[in-house]
């Protein structure tokens, strides 16, 4: 069986965010994952993932203002100053205090009706703020990441596809970036999943694994996908990272949890 960690920035969403942790200690979670860590000091996450017996396995580093609907700044132009600012002065040392090895760089939304040239000039600044960051990450031991995400949730996202993701990885070339491979996101671009975790997982390039229903995204034991199947192609592929349950609950957390007794 795979082993999952709590997103705990979409469950636990009966808990304030503090007591999360705790809550997703005493279902059995041995790990957990967030959107964003900067609500509390990292020195108060780092006491409470020491005393439920927690790693912190991924987060993301700023986005920009997520509110109006910013999803990263590392490609959008004149922000070059706040992406280097977020990295080295607020999500490297998170991740340094958490003991976090993953750190996920968002690349940001291409603005409407923009045209190709529009869009190779963020992809092409993208490649430059990863690998400026590259370095300064593996100096803190961290992993830095990119994601495709479904153009249906994140409409103009930079990149929706896996290979679009991999090329971005290969074009940079440094050893600790790879990809986010959330198969919710997968499967509403692209679908055909366990072709795709038999092309990527051999590729050494993925680094994080993130699973969801389809399409409402909630528990996956609701929807589309058959994850029983696919859990058990993850383990047939060797996988032995951390996948993380990216997921909003339907009802409460732990009462949806049903599903990971199955897959066990």
């Amino acid at each position: 069986m795979p082993r999952f960690a709590a997103n705990l920035s979409l469950m636990y969403g009966e808990h304030a965010f503090a007591d999360r942790f705790a809550a997703a200690a005493a279902d059995g979670f041995a790990a957990v994952e967030c959107l964003f860590p900067y609500v509390l000091p990292a020195a108060d996450i780092a006491t409470r993932l020491r005393d439920h017996g927690l790693h912190q396995v991924l987060f993301n580093a700023p986005p920009g203002d997520w509110d109006a609907g910013e999803r990263g700044i590392a490609a959008l132009p004149g922000r070059e100053d706040e992406f280097r600012r977020g990295l080295l002065e607020q999500a490297l040392p998170y991740a340094v205090a958490l003991g976090c090895p993953r750190l996920h760089v968002l690349a940001g939304v291409v603005p409407p009706g923009a045209g190709a040239d529009v869009r190779a000039a963020m992809r092409d600044r993208y490649l430059a703020h990863l690998a400026w960051a590259a370095p300064h990450a593996a100096s803190a031991g961290v992993t830095l990441l990119v994601e495709p995400l479904n153009p249906r949730d994140v409409p103009g996202y930079l990149f929706s596809r896996q290979a679009e993701a991999h090329d971005i990885v290969q074009a940079v070339g440094a050893p600790n970036l790879q990809v986010q491979m959330d198969l919710y996101h997968c499967q509403i671009t692209e679908g055909d999943l366990t072709t795709a975790l038999r092309r990527w997982l051999p590729t050494g390039r993925v680094g994080h694994l993130q699973v969801a229903g389809v399409p409402g995204r909630h528990e996956p034991d609701v929807g589309e996908l058959h994850y029983p199947w696919l859990f058990d192609e993850i383990d047939r592929l060797g996988w032995t990272g951390w996948v993380g349950c990216e997921y909003r609950p339907r009802a409460g957390t732990s009462a949806g949890l049903g599903w990971r007794a199955a897959a066990g």
